[in-house]
């Protein structure tokens, strides 16, 4: 018997990342499922980066920080990151008050400028 096989790399899409859509009031008992899917959705789509759609969290309080900070420690246990998606601006403050750093879909990373956006060189600085 022979098998057929298409030579070259398979096709990845890595423009359409894997979502995870965290919706409504989330409680502790809530808390496990959601690593769970998140790591299933990580081995599945052999994907280092998911998002995690926030928009529909609701009411900005500490369970959607523990709950984000818990989903991102899954994610590098699992080798990946999360990524936030329409998060609220109150929810942005309370992870920066917390100390979280999450990087959000549409930002640029930290380090690298936005686009469109080039540095000025003034006249008379010397070259380096």
């Amino acid at each position: 018997m022979s098998c057929d096989r298409p030579g070259g790399l398979p096709v990845v899409n890595d423009k359409t990342p894997a979502v995870l859509v965290l919706s409504g009031a989330v409680s502790r008992d809530q808390v496990p499922g959601f690593c769970d899917d998140l790591r299933a959705l990580l081995a599945a789509a052999g994907a280092r980066v998911v998002v995690c759609d926030v928009g529909g969290l609701g009411a900005s309080g500490l369970g959607a920080v523990d709950l984000l900070a818990r989903l991102e420690l899954t994610a590098r246990r699992a080798g990946g990151r999360i990524r936030l998606r329409d998060p609220a601006p109150s929810l942005l403050a309370l992870l920066d008050l917390v100390g979280l750093r999450f990087q959000v879909e549409g930002q640029a990373e930290e380090g690298e400028p936005a686009l469109g956006v080039e540095e000025a060189v003034e006249t008379g600085d010397p070259a380096l």
